[in-house]
């Protein structure tokens, strides 16, 4: 089966065909680092990481860029808290640092790169040049604004008229621009929330000193890494507009040609009827959730649900999704017991496994064909469980080659595809560590209060050059593995 999605651009469901037909450009819009990840961000990523493997295991070589914004005011806002840093860039490196922790915990592949908005001010000064040269953009007050009106096809991602579209940007902003629908493509002048000091980076430019606009970074980057016009490109819902319309725009506009091919977004999770989001405080970070519940759970948990669809994440639901994957987890280390065990044999036949081996590969692919449905694909495997169950319990030996095709399947959808470490890899060798880590922190604590401060420091100094960052607070010491 071919593999179909839905997309945005046109409201249809289309046949995926990429530009080179043996590669796929792919672009994630990515956080913007002014605060820890929650199950909101977890869920746009752990979709757009079994996208990425879907796409490889049918054979495309995929160049999948994801970028950190490190500019923005939300940033300069925590400028000076404790613990985050005295400049924008410190604060940024912070939540950088903390949410590469986090997709390392939910088992995601690396992309090709991770570009940040800081070092491509450059190609952004560049391309805000290139609109100004050919009319799509003016200058005001040091600022340069996107004129929507000169851009015939503005508003066809979302489906708006521009005539009808409500006002883009700050209050303060609507004296400098021509329409009140333009946008920002630079920025006079520094960042100042709430007036309060300090401000963020500057940068000089032909307009004088500034910073680039929100929408300009994404075109930038893309274009750079990728291509001017690519595949695919990714975001969560709540990007349609304004951002990937404006990205649509200004890409087009500076270079004449179709920008994506494919729009996709994935759709938010919600708690409690609204958006999970920090601003609203409604959130469940991805370091205690996976604290709490393994990465494997929330994995399970995310990818129970197809990108499209609505999900919403509440305590039944997410001990659901631990429910699942622990049946998955229990199914595929029985086959794997069975399978080594004296009990196989090699003229032990078991049609009725062997047709839901063969059933489970195609009912997954088919699922995965239909706009990476992940919910279905899962259902497949948990069939296979429910097969591989049945054969066991019913005999004394068991068929090999049915249980070692079992076997294979699990590890080629479960792990290669959706991403669960199935096999372990290290998650109970992390476990093992981490305890390890407390023992040597609570001999350290007892050192303390004996007075050996010498030998305390000496513990952590070891620690450290370990690769383990102790840091102490009031409720007791804490550590991160670097």
């Amino acid at each position: 089966m071919t593999l179909h999605v839905t997309n945005t651009l046109t409201g249809e469901r289309e046949r995926f065909e990429p530009q080179d037909p043996e590669s796929v450009l792919l672009y994630y819009c990515g956080l913007t680092v002014s605060d820890f990840a929650h199950l909101g961000h977890a869920r746009s990523w752990v979709h757009v990481d079994v996208m990425h493997r879907w796409l490889e295991h049918g054979g495309y070589d995929v160049r999948h860029v994801e970028n950190f914004t490190d500019v923005n005011e939300k940033i300069v806002a925590r400028v000076g808290e404790e613990g985050l840093g005295e400049s924008e860039d410190e604060v940024a490196r912070h939540f950088i640092s903390e949410v590469i922790t986090d997709m390392r915990s939910l088992n995601l592949r690396r992309a090709e790169v991770y570009p940040r908005v800081s070092e491509h001010v450059p190609e952004i000064i560049d391309l805000v040049e290139t609109l100004v040269e050919k009319g799509y953009a003016y200058e005001s007050n040091g600022s340069v604004y996107f004129d929507v009106t000169e851009f015939e096809e503005y508003g066809k991602l979302s489906n708006q008229n521009v005539e009808e579209m409500e006002a883009q940007g700050e209050e303060d902003e609507l004296e400098e621009k021509r329409h009140p629908a333009d946008f920002a493509l630079w920025k006079a002048g520094e960042a100042h929330p709430d007036d309060a000091e300090p401000g963020g980076q500057t940068w000089d430019s032909p307009w004088g000193e500034g910073r680039p606009g929100w929408h300009i970074e994404c075109s930038a980057m893309s274009t750079t890494h990728l291509d001017d016009t690519i595949d695919v490109h990714l975001g969560g819902q709540d990007l349609v507009f304004p951002h990937h319309e404006n990205e649509i725009a200004q890409s087009e506009a500076a270079t004449g040609q179709q920008f994506a091919k494919y729009w996709m977004h994935v759709r938010l999770l919600e708690t409690g009827g609204e958006k999970m989001s920090s601003s609203l405080q409604n959130y469940f970070t991805v370091r205690n959730a996976v604290s709490e519940f393994g990465g494997d759970a929330i994995r399970m948990f995310l990818l129970s649900t197809a990108y499209n669809n609505r999900q919403t994440y509440s305590e039944e639901t997410l001990n659901e999704a631990v429910e699942r994957w622990e049946r998955l987890e229990r199914g595929y280390d029985r086959a794997v017991a069975a399978t080594d065990s004296p009990d196989a044999r090699t003229k032990v036949e078991d049609d009725a496994l062997r047709d839901a081996v063969a059933e489970t590969r195609d009912e997954f692919a088919a699922a995965m064909d239909d706009d990476f449905n992940t919910r279905e694909a899962i259902t497949a495997l948990l069939e296979l469980v429910s097969a591989v169950n049945k054969h066991l319990d019913s005999r004394d030996e068991y068929d090999y080659r049915a249980l070692r095709d079992s076997v294979e399947t699990f590890e080629e959808f479960g792990e290669e595809v959706l991403g669960f470490a199935l096999a372990g890899d290290g998650e109970g060798d992390v476990e093992l560590l981490d305890e390890l880590v407390e023992l040597v922190l609570d001999v350290r604590e007892r050192e303390r209060d004996a007075g050996n401060y010498e030998r305390a420091d000496d513990l952590r100094d070891d620690l450290e050059a370990l690769g383990v960052e102790v840091q102490d607070t009031d409720s007791g010491a804490e550590f991160r593995l670097e």
